[in-house]
């Protein structure tokens, strides 16, 4: 019976340190309510999205059908020093949470040594009845240690919980770093080809407000026709070309820009002129609480709850004794050849606890510092919910005014086109001079310059949308589109994001 007792007893102490291991300080991590809308705002055409159906793909760009805009994302996905860096980053948070989740397992180390060394005749004397003597000896060592500190009160964990959870803020902000890239790439290059298309257009109607000065400077000649006239037509041409000299050199900033996101120096990068906008796609619009899981910037906020939550019980941890357990076995002799003797093994066990008892509040104050944190990264994940929606929102409004937009100036450039016949059928029957024809295709070539800037700014707008909806990405969308480096840097384990 006693003996029986002894054995539970045994169990009993090797059983609580596993009890308390399964205890951590500090709050269990819960995602907090964000403030959600329970839908958008629209106009009739809208749809919300069924869940993954007719969605936003990874290479959300080809909604657009351009050629030219998919080789260029191709190629920054490659090639791009932004993107690359962002990888690089999150490579660094991913061994950052291997180093924290080293510290759950034990020390093991080798030494061995030889020394010789001579005792001093002369040194001090510990007892009087020996006389000292001077002596020659070796010292061989060899052996190992093993040394582990249990993690009784999970502050080892709760690290561990942090720097999981940098990792996956790092993932998130590498699907960012891309959103964002390829969401500028895409504006420059439309806002680029409206320029391709508005030059045209206005060397069209350079073409002709030069035919209309040469018109009236003939006239003027002859007396036909007033100095005001001519210094007016003047003027216009004048205003005209400088209006196309400086879409030319936006035009070329524009290509600059490019070739910085696509990792090409800029003197080597040129794209040809076209002049053909692509069309605005139909965006697939989900509803305002999938932004949570397809927003990247707000999985990044989410995250960085996670690992400021953590850091409250990293803090509280402090308040608890620390348990380092040691361990040492070898072999040392004054000679090699005795060195794997019996006599000459060596050991050692210890086991210690270290508790701080005054500090100076400094144990206070840490945790006080990661509470505030915490409400501080709550605060910021709510602001970046808000700031999603209305950007979301912004879009929205935008895409029906640029429409209505957009169909007013096409009534207007349709009714221009008619003027334009009108003014020809009348100069041929001649009823009408050439000067009014000239002056009608300058107003039909204006209002389609109008119409075509009204066609880039839906472009621009679509692409904000695509970027406010969050792009293509999914917190398990894997990548297919990058160099192997930037698939290994990447990984796989994107579900944790949304934890």
């Amino acid at each position: 019976m006693k003996r029986r007792s002894l054995r539970m007893h045994h169990l009993a102490m090797l059983a609580l340190p596993a009890l308390l291991a399964a205890c951590a300080v500090g709050p269990d991590y819960k995602r907090p309510d964000a403030p959600m809308a329970a839908a958008w705002k629209t106009d009739p055409g809208w749809q919300v999205a069924q869940p993954r159906d007719g969605e936003l793909k990874g290479e959300w760009w080809k909604i657009f059908n351009d050629a030219d805009l998919d080789a260029l994302q191709t190629r920054a996905l490659t090639d791009s020093q932004t993107l690359q860096s962002a990888a690089a980053r999150l490579e660094q948070a991913r061994a950052q949470a291997r180093v924290a989740g080293s510290a759950l397992f034990p020390t093991v180390g080798v030494q061995a040594g030889a020394t010789r060394d001579r005792i001093s005749a002369d040194r001090p004397v510990t007892n009087y009845s020996i006389v000292n003597q001077s002596t020659v000896q070796n010292d061989f060592t060899a052996g190992f240690s093993v040394s582990y500190e249990a993690d009784l009160f999970g502050g080892v964990r709760r690290s561990i919980e942090s720097a999981n959870a940098t990792a996956a803020q790092a993932q998130a902000d590498f699907e960012n770093v891309r959103l964002v890239l390829t969401a500028e790439i895409a504006g420059d290059y439309f806002s680029l080809r409206e320029n391709d298309t508005e030059i045209d257009l206005l060397e069209k109607i350079l073409v002709a407000q030069t035919g209309g000065l040469k018109y009236i400077k003939d006239r003027y000649d002859l007396g036909a026709a007033s100095a005001l006239d001519l210094r007016q037509q003047e003027a216009l041409t004048a205003a005209t070309q400088s209006q196309l000299i400086q879409l030319r050199d936006q035009r070329a900033r524009y290509e600059h820009a490019l070739a910085t996101l696509i990792g090409v120096p800029a003197p080597s990068f040129s794209l040809p002129r076209n002049v053909n906008l692509a069309a605005v796609p139909n965006i697939p619009l989900t509803a305002p609480s999938a932004l949570l899981e397809r927003r990247p910037d707000i999985a990044s906020a989410e995250r960085a709850m996670a690992a400021a939550n953590a850091q409250i019980g990293v803090a509280k941890s402090a308040w608890f004794p620390s348990v380092p357990l040691t361990a040492g076995y070898g072999r040392e002799s004054n000679e090699w050849s005795t060195l794997f003797s019996a006599p000459a093994a060596v050991w050692a066990f210890g086991v210690s606890a270290t508790q701080t008892l005054f500090d100076g509040g400094r144990r206070s104050a840490g945790v006080i510092l990661a509470e505030a944190g915490y409400r501080q990264s709550v605060a910021d994940y709510r602001q970046s919910v808000l700031s999603a929606m209305q950007e979301v929102q912004d879009g929205l409004s935008s895409t029906t005014a640029l429409a209505q937009a957009v169909e007013s100036s096409q009534q207007a450039a349709t009714a221009a086109d008619a003027a334009l016949q009108l003014a020809n059928d009348s100069y041929t029957l001649g009823a009408a001079t050439h000067l009014v024809v000239l002056q009608a295709e300058q107003s039909q070539l204006t209002y389609q310059r109008e119409l075509v800037q009204l066609r880039g700014q839906q472009l621009l707008n679509a692409v904000k949308l695509v970027k406010a909806l969050g792009g293509g990405w999914y917190v398990d969308a894997p990548v297919n589109d990058m160099k192997p480096a930037q698939k290994e840097a990447e990984g796989v384990n994107n579900e944790n994001i949304a934890r």
